[in-house]
């Protein structure tokens, strides 16, 4: 037999051997399981760290924000109270809202099962690279999203079980986004402060308040009972106010140009000098507020510190980005309460709670909350 032809055959005879022992030896007998893939390989990727860990793994880095969703009724939403330490199965936690274009945080081993995936995903690495950081990705999902996650629970349909709280969108908030109002870590907990960064400074804003003491007061009591008193207001709500004012969304002949000289510091330092002023009882008519009362239940959840669902002082509004409206003047009340029902002036909520409104209601209400304690 010639030498090449020899040659020839063993060399097929090695790789046939070769072919035999990778086939034998290295090729896991569960490859051909699914079709030309290893059907084992499906166990090995669940054994890996999931994209989705349970709230319960927030908790190290976000304690703050964990504190006040395990204190919420989101938390309380869960089969027997317990926090889900995998995936989260009985009510809205972390990973709801804090997912999709986070890429796979909060893992700390980034799990790519593709090209596209190795490409795209963040390594969360001993928390050293945090997808915060990084160009493009954001924690949250859009604010018109998380509305709809809201709504998919909230929206008011037939058959929902009625201890499930539940709103008609359209005379509920309009347009409004629920974060506007509602702490998304918790809905029943009201905002906090500002953060104090975004704090202003009183002493600043008392210079800055000059310009206002000739109708709010120079200690923020206004002369004209038909304006508004801004002692002791939160200062969330008027910088927001200013804000308004500024940008046109709110048009008034005074208010307007002097919110239009103003940056964002001078309307936190301003703000912040009435948030610290001393407020006062204005009164309004006993016999009405007697009636106001009763009507005043509508307003608690927006406009009593303890909310909805809690006791707190009556006419202080538990969230800062609210006003409040004990120590206001019964004729301001009333005139905003009746701009709100008329059309003159508008909001996604008050618009469609003033219209619920009889002129004697608006009556009843103002001199209600006119007298109410302020401190």
């Amino acid at each position: 037999m010639p030498k090449h032809i020899a040659r020839l055959l063993a060399l097929i005879v090695v790789v046939a051997l070769i072919a035999f022992s990778v086939r034998t030896f290295l090729i896991p007998d569960s490859f051909y399981q699914y079709g030309h893939y290893r059907g084992a390989a499906v166990a090995e990727i669940a054994s890996k760290v999931p994209k989705l860990q349970g709230s319960a793994s927030c908790l190290l880095c976000h304690k703050k924000e964990y504190e006040v969703w395990t204190a919420g009724i989101h938390r309380k939403a869960t089969r027997n109270d317990a926090i889900q330490g995998v995936v989260y199965k009985y009510g809205p936690g972390c990973e709801v809202c804090h997912t999709g274009p986070a890429g796979n945080h909060p893992s700390k081993q980034a799990m790519p099962l593709s090209i596209e995936d190795k490409v795209n995903s963040i390594t969360h690495h001993e928390h050293k690279v945090h997808p915060a950081n990084v160009p493009g990705r954001n924690l949250l999902l859009k604010p018109q999203d998380m509305r709809g996650i809201c709504l998919n629970c909230h929206e008011k349909l037939a058959g929902r079980p009625t201890e499930q709280r539940q709103i008609d969108v359209a005379t509920h908030s309009g347009d409004e986004l629920c974060t506007q109002c509602h702490n998304p870590h918790s809905p029943r907990i009201v905002f906090a402060n500002l953060p104090p960064s975004l704090r202003g400074d009183a002493k600043a804003g008392k210079a800055v308040a000059a310009a206002c003491v000739g109708c709010h007061g120079e200690a923020g009591t206004s002369a004209n009972p038909a304006w508004p008193n801004l002692a002791g207001q939160h200062a969330n709500y008027l910088v927001d106010t200013l804000k308004t004012f500024k940008s046109g969304v709110r048009q008034n002949d005074m208010m307007t140009p002097l919110a239009e000289g103003l940056s964002e510091l001078d309307m936190r330092n301003v703000a912040a000098y009435f948030a610290s002023t001393r407020c006062v009882v204005t009164g309004g008519d006993q016999a009405k507020a007697e009636l106001g009362k009763a009507k005043a239940a509508n307003c608690a959840a927006c406009h009593s510190a303890g909310g909805l669902y809690g006791k707190g002082s009556v006419g202080i509004s538990g969230s800062s980005a609210w006003p409040n409206l004990a120590g206001q003047n019964a004729e301001y009340l009333s005139n905003t309460l009746k701009a709100y029902r008329d059309g003159s002036r508008t909001h996604a909520v008050m618009t469609s709670v003033a219209k619920t409104l009889s002129p004697l209601d608006i009556e009843n209400l103002s001199a209600y909350y006119a007298s109410v304690s302020c401190k």
